[in-house]
């Protein structure tokens, strides 16, 4: 919808980018507006604006007076997009009461996880392409509880790339969003501490995987496949990971997907303590430089599908130029055939930095 500034609230998601007089936009496109960006809008003199018709937190966004929704939206051709939205904010809603929930003590009701992540899982499987801006939805404050949804939904989605049945590829989404349950047992001002963690802080953080561990292993409903990938999704098969050191003849392959949806979730997120990657820097990063540490297998099953998910995907690059994805050598994963919008010119990226994927828009 399009409104005037003034009428804009924390919370409203930006679904267009709001340009100034350069090629690098003001606020960009899938930014959740707070008091500072609103601010800025303002001082620039902005004349219009265009959001998402649902807030960050899931509720339906409502302003006096709406000037006009655009045509895409009256015709319905962003239904899948607003319904992607609007289904992706409930269940980060529900998980962030379940989450508060087992901070006072409550025990992990598996029917309540299962009723909060399952439409989510189905339905990001049926429309995989969300999954390319999934990381643009994290709020820094809110980063633990998008977090593990979103890692149940690139953990079921590489499971389904991987054959696993219906009931498996669920299971382990399931396990990828309970992961961090633990880390409702972490002191929050741990978690939200903006500088460096001190040896014993990082310590208490490193508990979590036995934390949900515990918290689910006398729950109905919870399978021993679960329960060994919520202890082990941070264990790597060279045993470098934690909390056990084990070796990869004990690692459960479900684990070992969730490890992998863990780490790219987490590097394309904003964080306290850490700035967003690109998901295509993401890519190369897991296939080179965590080569040997996570199951060969899944990391070329989870890296194929994602570059081929992207084929059509509009990015800008860090210049600020918008192009189209064509091709993708799977050997070179941040080196994509691309074209530029505003001239129709092909290239393959390179490594001058100012030609490299910043976004998905």
């Amino acid at each position: 919808m399009k409104i005037t500034p003034n009428q804009l609230i924390e919370g409203c998601i930006l679904s267009v980018p709001i340009m100034g007089h350069t090629d690098t936009p003001i606020v960009k496109e899938n930014t959740v507006l707070n008091a500072n960006h609103i601010s800025a809008i303002k001082s620039f003199l902005v004349p219009i604006v265009e959001v998402e018709s649902t807030l960050a937190n899931g509720e339906k966004f409502k302003p006096q007076g709406i000037i006009y929704e655009s045509n895409k939206e009256i015709k319905g051709e962003v239904k899948k997009e607003k319904k992607f939205i609007e289904i992706y904010n409930e269940a980060v809603k529900q998980y962030r009461k379940l989450y508060i929930e087992w901070q006072s003590g409550k025990k992990v009701e598996m029917i309540y996880v299962r009723k909060c992540l399952t439409p989510l899982f189905e339905y990001i499987l049926d429309h995989p392409k969300e999954l390319l801006t999934i990381h643009h939805l994290s709020k820094v404050e809110e980063y633990i509880y998008h977090h593990s949804v979103s890692v149940g939904c690139l953990a079921a989605f590489i499971a389904k790339k991987l054959h696993y049945s219906k009931r498996d590829w669920l299971q382990v989404g399931i396990a990828g969003a309970l992961c961090d349950a633990g880390m409702s047992k972490v002191p929050s001002k741990i978690l939200m501490k903006k500088g460096p963690l001190s040896k014993f802080e990082f310590n208490e953080i490193k508990k979590h995987p036995v934390h949900s561990y515990n918290m689910l292993k006398e729950v109905t409903g919870v399978s021993n496949a679960i329960l060994l990938s919520v202890l082990q999704h941070h264990e790597r098969i060279d045993r470098s990971g934690y909390p056990l050191r084990s070796d990869k003849k004990k690692l459960h392959t479900f684990s070992q997907v969730i490890a992998v949806a863990d780490v790219f979730h987490a590097m394309t997120s904003e964080r306290i303590y850490s700035k967003k990657q690109s998901p295509y820097d993401v890519l190369n990063h897991l296939c080179k430089d965590h080569f040997g540490r996570f199951e060969h297998r899944i990391i070329q099953t989870f890296c194929e599908s994602f570059s081929q998910l992207s084929i059509g995907a509009r990015v800008r690059l860090k210049s600020g130029v918008q192009a189209e994805i064509i091709f993708f050598n799977n050997q070179r994963l941040n080196n994509p055939m691309l074209k530029l919008l505003h001239t129709g010119e092909i290239f393959e990226l390179n490594e001058d930095q100012s030609l490299q994927i910043e976004v998905i828009v």
